[in-house]
């Protein structure tokens, strides 16, 4: 079970070390590396609520292992692909998958745990599994890709899916609400169109311009579909996500804090790895290296707070862990400089992913102990949606604000260098379109004297786009902690369901 939780995890960042291979490979821009990232989260999180709900009425192994056949077939798909269009096509139908596979790891735990203590340890155990996944995705992929290429972490999915296809036949228990009901397809679809054209929206944006008429339909299509969303699960009988149960202050502070976390984790994993990648030249081995100490902390953390969780409850940890985050993420900041020294990033990186760990689990517990066990997919779902969105909204707001000052800056420092009109707008396309790292099929964009001062500026503008989104990460993570201190001290024992 947490092996399936691993795999689906795992798959949310291994590419991000890939995306300089891709790019070369592809020549492809920063638009279209977000799709690759995004077309698996922009899924994963469309479907997460329907796919809970599922496996609430159907049984949460059969709908787990039907979700690891999915996500098989989407690794083979990528790893075949012959074009960044067909590769993008692929990450979605392994979302599909994803989503399918995951809210059953975590609504067991509902069922098999249900003292306070003890399941808050067990959630220890899963965000320790999680959060190692998160972390080791560019760990791994920086090894496969050391070894092979960027389709070689494709191909490596799929045997880990298909080993994990018989385990989880053989080992896994099946569960599922004894009185589930009609399933709620009025709310399926509002809430997979809600998210999926606001999204959508979203990443489109960048590329058209966010008053573009078809964006501005978009969002207004994902708008009202949201108010037409809560309007009908207020009423339905059997809604696929039940209102009443996130209108407790924990819950929705909780809720608050899985996106403002996974946003964090995000503007860390995709924008720190590609700068190291593409403007500084880390080898897939380096960046292993890097990313190693996070993946070390994020264990750590997860598996101390099980137990401080199941002696103080959530609020605290969730506090302790924006705040650490945010000050990780400050400090990675400050020592992403134009060439990094190694140690003092992988302690910083260290520092972030310490806080990501300690904020995993109390967030986690605060649902699930809110929600009757019988809905304990529906929790899952609700909790898991709430950190993709936190991811695929991180990547798209912020990669948006990386492009645009990428953009704005780097005409500016071409400027400097007497560099204006046409030139200086094949030299930005170049940038924009995977030419400027390292000078990688940059020298055709250039007059050869001006090599090394136009690199100079491409990485210069890169690195303060991406300060400037980690500063918006750390900014949202203290805002997160803000909203958990909020939560009355005394409410979370008050609201929580004890019975089975």
């Amino acid at each position: 079970m947490l092996a399936v939780l691993f795999l689906t995890f795992l798959d949310t960042t291994i590419v991000s070390v890939t995306l300089g291979s891709i790019q070369s490979e592809l020549s492809v821009g920063v638009i279209s590396l977000q799709w690759v990232v995004n077309g698996y989260a922009l899924v994963f999180a469309s479907l997460m609520l329907i796919a809970g709900s599922l496996s609430d009425r159907l049984g949460r192994k059969w709908v787990m292992l039907v979700g690891i056949v999915i996500f098989c077939g989407g690794s083979v798909l990528c790893a075949l692909a012959p074009n960044v269009g067909t590769l993008i096509a692929g990450r979605a139908v392994m979302g599909v998958g994803a989503a399918a596979s995951e809210p059953g790891t975590l609504s067991v735990i509902r069922h098999l745990y249900p003292d306070r203590a003890l399941r808050a340890r067990a959630l220890g155990a899963w965000a320790a599994v999680s959060g190692l996944a998160l972390a080791l995705g560019p760990v791994i992929g920086g090894v496969l890709v050391g070894v092979g290429d960027w389709r070689t972490v494709f191909w490596f999915n799929l045997a880990l899916g298909a080993g994990l296809l018989v385990a989880t036949a053989v080992f896994v228990p099946n569960s599922a609400d004894p009185q589930p009901g009609r399933l709620d397809i009025a709310g399926f679809v509002l809430g997979t169109a809600a998210l999926g054209a606001t999204i959508f929206a979203g990443i489109s944006g960048e590329r058209s311009g966010y008053s573009a008429p078809g964006v501005v339909a978009l969002f207004v299509f994902g708008g009202l579909a949201l108010v037409g969303f809560v309007l009908v699960e207020r009423r339905a009988r059997n809604p696929m996500l039940d209102l009443r149960y996130l209108a407790a202050p924990i819950v929705s502070s909780a809720l608050f804090v899985a996106f403002a976390v996974y946003f964090g984790v995000f503007s860390i994993f995709f924008f720190t790895a590609l700068y190291l990648d593409v403007a500084v030249g880390y080898s897939g081995w380096r960046l292993a290296g890097a990313f190693s100490p996070m993946a070390a902390a994020i264990v750590l953390g997860s598996l101390l707070t099980g137990f401080w969780v199941g002696r103080v409850g959530s609020r605290v940890p969730m506090i302790v862990g924006c705040v650490v985050g945010a000050a990780g993420i400050v400090l990675t900041r400050h020592y992403l400089t134009a060439q990094p020294s190694f140690t003092p990033l992988a302690i910083v990186l260290a520092v972030a992913g310490l806080g990501f760990g300690i904020a995993v689990v109390p967030l986690t517990s605060a649902v699930l102990g809110h929600v009757p066990a019988a809905h304990s997919g529906m929790a899952a779902s609700a909790t898991n949606t709430s950190r993709q969105i936190g991811a695929v909204v991180g990547v798209v707001a912020l990669g948006a604000l990386v492009n645009s000052h990428l953009t704005g800056d780097l005409a500016g420092r071409l400027r400097d260098l007497g560099i204006t009109g046409s030139l200086q707008s094949l030299i930005i396309n170049a940038v924009e379109t995977g030419g400027g790292g390292q000078g990688r099929r940059f020298d055709i964009a250039h007059p050869p004297p001006l090599f090394k001062p136009i690199v100079d500026a491409a990485t210069g503008a890169f690195r303060s786009g991406v300060h400037q989104a980690l500063f918006a990460s750390a900014v949202l993570m203290l805002v997160a902690a803000g909203a958990a201190a909020l939560v009355p001290a005394g409410s979370e024992r008050a609201s929580e369901f004890v019975d089975e």
